[in-house]
């Protein structure tokens, strides 16, 4: 199951380290790049919560094959991606269908995982799931500066040994066979589908269209109303896509808050350090994943060390623990932004990936351990569809953020040392256009008074790209200092093998062999 995880894992962050390629080869505009990540993550979060339901239905061990076979058959197809106008749409269409395969996937394994260990050994099991998992988010980056160097076609096609080695290991295990015989519930799944699109495509456009902009309006506020119908048409269905009864458990609630909060930041931060280090420190791919892995050796000390406390005394201490140093760690990344030095910053990286580390699993382990009554997959689905969305809103809105304050400061930079405003402005537009590429490939040529101001402004250039980096920084520490004070609202009770049953059967279902 770690083999199978580890692709959608890898895929969070290995594409942000290719991005500058991606962008120089196909022509994206960087709102283009960002839905090429974004695409994929929300396409995650949409499905998140049909993959589980599916999983229970059909069974664990069929639908896990299923996503792995459309995962790697669209990673392929993102490296097949032809040059010229239909390279972007293609892109994002491969990477959407790539995140459906990856929530089909996901909910599936570590239901598998869930099932096969008791209660009391699930916090350190799951730790090392998750603890692992984390560590093969941090090859992302390495992989992906080496293989860029090759060709940024070849990130996306890593995927297929590794999806070769899960599917025989899939093959080899002897996965516990169970499913329900179930309705799906289609008319859910298209509501969170659509409700979530429209939402995160809100956030995402207000950079181009404005926050003032009735489509961006419209979009973010008409998404969020149709997950209230559907929130609303859950409660009616017998046998409903999410069983919305688990967030009567106060600790269930609790949990799913902290890691929607935590989520803006932790797959955010991926992209924004990779772009950061890549634009203001001129660091290559491959010293770009040098400095995403001082964030990982933080993230996966501090998770094996929040499995032992959630197996210990429960969810509430790792979460208070994770969430306190995790805003300490990114607000002084952030601090340090500016400095323009990657050596300086690697304290607090750790420090910002250490607070993951200690709140991801145990809050994860926590809501999952708390599915009475409904089924470990459909939690699964539930915290998973959470996680995804809280990524795809982060995404959207830090690099709105990222956009607005860089072109201010880059025009008021240009303009400060003589550069005449229109042209100031047209370069500020395309230096915000091109947050994920380095300035260094595009100093203006020519012996022009012009294009003399433009290059002995680079400098400067790269620190308002700083500058901006910091509003997005601050907000990830903001956000954590959020899910501080939501974790503080959990009542520390620990769930142990005695309070948990066997979930019950649905009205008219029945139990069924998954023939795995």
């Amino acid at each position: 199951m770690l083999f199978a995880v580890s692709m959608t894992f890898i895929d969070q962050t290995i594409v942000s380290i290719a991005a500058p390629s991606i962008v120089g080869e196909l022509g994206l505009s960087s709102s283009g790049m960002q839905w090429v990540v974004n695409a994929y993550l929300l396409s995650l979060a949409a499905f998140f919560a049909l993959g589980g339901r599916l999983s229970d239905i059909v069974g664990h061990k069929r639908v896990m094959l299923i996503g792995t076979l459309l995962f790697v058959v669209s990673s392929v197809l993102c490296g097949c991606v032809p040059a010229g106008d239909l390279a972007q749409t293609w892109l994002i269409v491969f990477r959407a269908t790539q995140g459906l395969g990856a929530a089909l996937m996901f909910p599936a394994a570590l239901a598998v995982v869930v099932a096969v260990f008791p209660v009391e050994k699930r916090g350190r099991a799951l730790a090392l799931f998750f603890g692992l998992s984390g560590a093969l988010t941090a090859v992302g980056p390495l992989l992906g500066g080496w293989l860029t160097a090759w060709t940024w076609r070849a990130v996306f096609w890593v995927n297929v040994p590794v999806a070769a080695v899960a599917l025989v290991l899939a093959a080899m295990a002897h996965i516990p066979g169970s499913r329900r015989r179930e309705k799906l519930d289609v008319p859910g799944a298209a509501l969170v589908a659509v409700g979530m699109g429209l939402s995160v495509l809100g956030f995402q456009q207000a950079s181009a269209w404005g926050w003032s902009s009735v489509a961006t309006w419209a979009c973010i506020v008409g998404g969020l109303a149709v997950l209230v119908v559907f929130c609303r048409y859950e409660r009616g269905v017998a046998q409903p896509l999410i069983t919305l009864k688990v967030f009567r458990d106060r600790a269930f609630t609790v949990d799913t808050l902290v890691l929607f909060f935590a989520m803006l930041a932790f797959v955010p931060v991926f992209f924004f350090a990779s772009v950061y280090a890549q634009v203001s420190l001129s660091a290559s791919p491959n010293q770009a994943a040098l400095y995403l892995l001082y964030f990982f050796i933080g993230f996966g000390i501090a998770s094996q060390w929040g499995g032992r406390i959630l197996d210990r005394r429960g969810a509430r201490p790792a979460m208070k623990l994770g969430t306190a140093l995790g805003a300490v760690g990114f607000a002084l990344w952030a601090n340090k932004l500016t400095d323009l030095s990657m050596h300086d910053q690697w304290p607090y990286a750790a420090l910002a990936g250490a607070g993951i580390g200690f709140l991801l699993a145990p809050a994860s382990t926590d809501a999952v351990n708390r599915s009475i009554g409904a089924s470990y997959g459909e939690v699964t689905g539930i915290t998973q569809t959470v996680r995804n969305y809280a990524a795809s809103i982060g995404i959207a809105v830090f690099g709105t953020v990222l956009t607005h304050v860089t072109t201010d400061k880059v025009l008021e930079t240009l303009t400060s040392r003589g550069v005449p405003a229109g042209v100031a402005d047209d370069a500020a537009r395309s230096v915000a256009e091109a947050v994920t590429g380095n300035p260094d490939a595009r100093e203006p040529a020519g012996d022009g008074r012009i294009a003399t101001l433009m290059r002995d402004s680079m400098d400067a250039v790269r620190l308002d790209f700083a500058e901006a980096n910091q509003w997005v920084f601050y907000g990830m520490a903001i956000a954590l200092a959020v899910a501080y004070v939501c974790a503080h609202l959990h009542p520390g009770t620990r769930v142990t093998e005695e309070t948990v049953t066997e979930p019950p059967a649905r009205p008219g279902a029945r139990s069924g062999n998954d023939g795995g």
